[in-house]
């Protein structure tokens, strides 16, 4: 069996097998004159090319921080990869985002190929494996108006070649700000019950054109989650916006799609609307920001890995949710989407503007966490 292999293996199962042919290397910030100087300095409009890997291998870790004076800078900051000389990158997303929060909220949390580290989150971590045959290169992009100091270690393995079968990694970010729903703000914020129950027993029967996106990719491969990031200023029965099932459409299957869900909570493996951030390894809740007068309102971000469940597809997949129930509501939504995928992928949509990336003012008097 050849030594590259592990990259598909449980680590702590694998950690006694002896490998031959295989090195573990790095690229970092550090001083390169020896001294105390471990940071590199991104100037605004900045692009600094991290590394530039030639031959085979698999990243293996990336841990990264940032000083930015500026306020939501973990949204200003862009993370893009190319695999093996690729014209388009498999990773564009803005840095927070990428490492496993939106909002640009930068906080402690764990999962596992995500986390964000003490102090107070702004040590990040990746652990998703990321294989190459010829080269890699990572870039971040300073599109703040301040000049930011970046720390980073990169840790890869080595390879004499790469095994035929193994997909690129890929991560993308989207936003729909608002999502265009069709109820009634008035009888919606009055918590109208008739009105509700119209709404409720409203159908949703193709999914086809008003659900929220959060991934839509052709070639073969497989998603391995997302994190969902709702600012919610839309009200609907108890409050709660997440009465919106996700609907994953794979090889472009008509409906109903082999993987339907119940409701928005309910695909994140949680239950009940809930009001607790609580983190496990392959879902959670990083953000609540309600008050006991609204408890869902303003900025919630959840996440779901399908670590042990990828979702394979052969030619094509379509990864949605619904915006509340049959997309009535109208809500900030973003998200952040990861898949392995073969090569050549279809092109990103054009990444927003910094402008329209930057999290919507938290109501006078409060803040978000």
């Amino acid at each position: 069996m050849s030594d590259t292999l592990q990259i598909g293996m449980s680590s702590l199962a694998a950690l006694a097998r002896l490998r031959q042919g295989v090195r573990r290397e790095r690229v970092s910030s550090y001083d390169r004159q020896g001294g105390n100087h471990d940071w590199w300095t991104l100037a605004p409009g900045q692009a600094l090319t991290m590394a530039d890997l030639q031959g085979a291998g698999c990243i293996k870790h990336i841990w990264m921080t940032l000083a930015c004076p500026e306020e939501a800078y973990a949204r200003k900051l862009v993370l893009r990869a190319w695999w093996d000389g690729e014209p388009e990158p498999s990773i564009e997303c803005p840095v927070g985002d990428f490492f496993g929060i939106g909002h640009g909220i930068v906080k402690n949390f764990w999962s596992l190929p995500l986390q964000m580290s003490a102090q107070d989150g702004r040590a990040f971590n990746c652990w998703f494996p990321m294989p190459f045959a010829a080269s890699a290169r990572l870039q971040v992009e300073n599109q703040s108006g301040a000049e930011t100091m970046l720390y980073f270690y990169i840790d890869y393995e080595r390879y004499p070649h790469l095994d035929e079968g193994y997909a690129r990694f890929h991560a993308q970010w989207r936003r729909e700000n608002p999502t265009m729903g069709w109820g009634d703000p008035a009888r919606r914020f009055a918590l109208d019950k008739g009105y509700m129950q119209e709404v409720w027993a409203t159908p949703n029967l193709d999914g086809a054109g008003k659900n929220y996106v959060i991934l839509e990719a052709e070639g073969k491969g497989h998603y391995v989650g997302c994190h969902l990031d709702v600012d919610c200023f839309a009200r609907e029965k108890n409050d709660w916006w997440g009465e919106g099932d996700d609907m994953i459409f794979i090889d472009g299957e008509p409906w109903p799609p082999r993987l339907h869900g119940t409701g928005s909570e309910d695909y994140f493996n949680t239950a009940f609307c809930p009001r607790q951030e609580f983190c496990a390894p392959y879902h959670g809740i990083t953000v609540i920001s309600g008050d006991d007068e609204w408890p869902w309102r303003g900025k919630n971000s959840f996440y779901r890995f399908h670590i042990e469940d990828p979702v394979y597809f052969e030619r094509s997949i379509r990864v949605t949710i619904e915006h509340g129930h049959a997309n009535s509501l109208s809500n900030d939504y973003s998200s952040t989407a990861y898949w392995y995928q073969s090569e050549p992928h279809k092109p990103f949509p054009p990444l927003l503007p910094v402008a329209q990336r930057l999290p919507r003012p938290d109501p006078p008097g409060r803040a978000s966490p």
